[in-house]
């Protein structure tokens, strides 16, 4: 049973360098963080959690602050939108707002022109039902298939937990390399589908500070998750943060000079930057791209993908 309650209040987050999955400067959510029984995923802080009975808060009146730092997001996932429509008002209001919905494809959510995973053993890490999301995904011309891991409350667990075995991996066994594989084998459907495989910013196309930022976090984030070369992802995070508050754009300071003239970014971080000003991309970074790409059925023989395990 779920129930509205009206608040006045908007929940507004705000971020002074970009984080996964989604990148933005400025988070709107005009609902509260439960909306679905038995079972709901709270999209800002990547957690599904479960209840019988909710009582869900939605914004009684759109007050935008004088600020807000773009790229912005507006989260509004669930039959809350479809009543009230508060996030189609809120991207009424603020150009270049991204909007993110319940997808129509089951499992996923929509934001913008791409489509998201929530990746939750058993519910999406089944391979038939990644395959089939990613064909979807495809025929309805999304830009990108990305992913992102949830962490599964105890309530969440027994929800999932449907069978004896289900019910042992999700209580005692470590999911996160099944949900790190995971996260990997989506990336590589969505590059054979000729889609990104992150949650592309708006005017991902520009050579701003931010998406120079995004750009070294994406990786840094990347080899982080493969336990690769660890020492070099903390300081490209570091340089993306850096990069991220720097008052004067990159692009202007290497047509004047060279990034090498600022002082804190370290000279992998400044060799990346400099070809990703020049073409859009890195060789670096194409490289930790092509690593995180595995699927999880590669070198062996293809299963229903009910029996799972951190290496299949």
């Amino acid at each position: 049973m779920i129930l509205y309650r009206k608040t006045p209040q908007l929940r507004i987050r705000r971020a002074v360098a970009p984080e996964p999955p989604y990148w933005a400067a400025t988070t709107i959510a005009p609902y509260g963080n439960r909306r679905a029984t038995p079972m709901a995923i709270d999209y800002l802080d990547l957690r599904a959690t479960a209840a019988d009975r909710l009582e869900v808060t939605v914004c009684d009146r759109i007050d935008l602050p004088a600020r807000i730092d773009p790229p912005v997001l507006i989260e509004a996932t669930g039959n809350a939108e479809v009543v009230f429509a508060r996030g189609a008002e809120i991207k009424a209001l603020i150009p270049g707002a991204v909007l993110m919905l319940s997808g129509e494809i089951p499992h996923t959510v929509t934001i913008g022109n791409g489509i998201a995973v929530p990746v939750l053993y058993p519910l999406t890490t089944n391979l038939d039902t990644l395959h089939d999301i990613a064909d979807k995904a495809k025929a309805q011309g999304a830009t990108f298939l990305a992913s992102f891991a949830v962490d599964i409350d105890a309530t969440a667990k027994q929800v999932l937990a449907t069978d004896d075995e289900t019910y042992e991996m999700l209580f005692h066994a470590d999911l996160d390399p099944i949900h790190t594989a995971t996260e990997r084998h989506i990336a590589a459907l969505a590059a054979e589908r000729g889609m990104a495989d992150f949650v592309l910013p708006p005017r991902w196309d520009e050579r701003s500070n931010w998406n120079a930022a995004v750009a070294l976090t994406l990786a840094a984030s990347r080899m982080i998750a493969m336990e690769h070369e660890l020492e070099l992802a903390g300081t490209l995070a570091r340089s993306a943060r850096i990069v991220a508050e720097l008052d004067k754009p990159i692009a202007r300071i290497a047509a004047a000079a060279s990034l090498s003239i600022v002082e804190a970014l370290d000279e992998v971080s400044v060799d990346i930057l400099t070809e990703w000003i020049e073409s859009g991309s890195a060789v670096f970074l194409r490289r930790i791209d092509e690593m995180w790409r595995l699927r999880r059925d590669h070198g062996v023989v293809a299963t229903s993908g009910a029996s799972l395990s951190p290496s299949s």
